[in-house]
């Protein structure tokens, strides 16, 4: 391959009417020759630049749409945390609702159940004087026969 300093340092012969046409014709197609590989190694490299930029744009494209994918992304999963915690203060605040509701129910059913129990205690009372009167007056009926009949008083009461 030639080199710039072999340019400058190439001497032609002298023929009759100055340089020898061979010479001259034989270096200008060596310099062509050299000429069309650097230009065509150029144009390849020029092509491989080009398809590099146009690679690297890409490149350049799908890292910005990963970064956006990625916000997109973090975005979502900060929006389904804070829903997710939403939810699960409504679920705490229903359940505790919940829960002093059946607490409620529970205390009303405690004063039902104590009243109803009241209720049988005093029956159990009026019952219980009713039955103990009952029982003196046929106590006292069975005493007053069993004078009237002659007996002694104090054989019923044994």
């Amino acid at each position: 391959m030639l080199t710039p300093l072999d340019i400058s340092d190439k001497e032609f012969g002298r023929a009759l009417r100055g340089y020898n046409p061979d010479e001259v014709d034989e270096f200008l197609d060596q310099v062509i020759k050299d000429y069309e590989r650097l230009y065509k190694e150029n144009m390849q490299l020029k092509e491989q630049l080009q398809e590099l930029g146009n690679r690297l744009q890409q490149y350049r494209n799908l890292e910005e749409t990963l970064n956006k994918t990625l916000v997109t992304a973090q975005e979502a999963a900060e929006q389904v945390r804070k829903n997710a915690e939403k939810e699960a203060e409504m679920v705490y605040r229903e359940a505790k609702i919940q829960g002093e509701k059946l607490i409620a129910e529970a205390k009303e059913e405690v004063k039902r159940l104590q009243e109803q129990k009241r209720e049988l205690e005093r029956q159990v009372k009026e019952f219980t004087a009713r039955l103990r009167a009952q029982l003196m007056s046929q106590l006292q009926l069975l005493e007053e026969e069993h004078l009237a009949e002659g007996g002694e008083q104090g054989n019923l009461e044994e």
